[in-house]
């Protein structure tokens, strides 16, 4: 990627361990609220037909939660807006399930543990929750999956003239798993990135390559939870986007290769 990747921001969503939204995680990130370590409260997916809400994971609750945030944060109509969905891994828990189930004498997988347990899952739910017909991609990059999603959200954007929505979380696995794969709770962040100015934007984003290191928090706390969830990677860029700072921040991406973030103010 030589050439930079620019849109406007519209919306943000978020959800993470003691942190229930993006309103909350901006007062954290402003120095107005103290940061208290607890796990994450998963809302009930309401929009889902009962149906569907019965069966859906602690990943689905999620992504639902910080999609339709985000998407309510820049008055987007959700049916409209592609997707990208980003993590690193799948439904921890459910993966967790179904390896047990293949471990013991009875090895019959349930169809409901199935179609969860694939990477998509969460993607296929939006679609139901929402009815959204329009282009979705779903992305894993392990540690880099935020950055390689936001490069897939801001190349849409640019070619196809059209809002996007970047949905880039992660989730938990129970032992045995977790001593292989220590991601401590389930987070997410929900951006829609617009080709076009709006009185909703909030910034220009542009996004470049670079090979500097990656800013750090000095928060012990905010640090912890950036490095521990590969979604949290986007924790500096918010922290400009919430004290209203301009100019640029290095995230993590693969190395040695980084992403260099320029936001200007709308």
């Amino acid at each position: 990627m030589n050439t930079p990747l620019t849109a406007w921001i519209d919306g943000i969503g978020f959800l993470a361990p003691g942190l229930q939204d993006w309103a909350a995680a901006a007062a954290v990130l402003r120095g107005e609220s103290g940061f208290t370590a607890a796990a994450s409260v998963l809302p009930a997916p309401a929009i889902l037909p009962p149906a569907e809400r019965r069966r859906a994971s602690r990943v689905v609750k999620l992504t639902l939660a910080v999609g339709l945030e985000a998407a309510a944060h820049a008055g987007a109509e959700v049916a409209q807006l592609a997707t990208v969905f980003s993590a690193s891994g799948a439904d921890g828990h459910n993966c967790h399930a179904l390896c047990e189930q293949l471990a013991g004498d009875d090895r019959q997988i349930s169809p409901t543990r199935f179609h969860n347990s694939v990477h998509n899952a969460a993607a296929g739910y939006w679609g139901i929750a929402t009815g959204a017909m329009a282009p979705c991609q779903v992305l894993c990059a392990f540690d880099a999956s935020f950055g390689a999603g936001l490069l897939d959200a801001l190349a849409q954007v640019v070619v196809d003239q059209q809002p996007t929505l970047l949905i880039a979380y992660d989730s938990e696995y129970p032992e045995p798993l977790f001593a292989k794969r220590p991601v401590p709770d389930v987070a997410g962040v929900g951006l829609v990135l617009s080709p076009r100015r709006s009185e909703r934007s909030l910034a220009a984003i542009t996004v470049t390559p670079d090979t500097a290191a990656a800013a750090t928090l000095t928060d012990p706390a905010q640090e912890d939870l950036r490095t521990t969830i590969p979604a949290m990677r986007a924790l500096p860029m918010l922290k400009m986007l919430a004290n209203g700072e301009w100019g640029s921040v290095v995230v993590d991406y693969l190395p040695p290769m980084q992403l260099r973030i320029d936001l200007i103010p709308a």
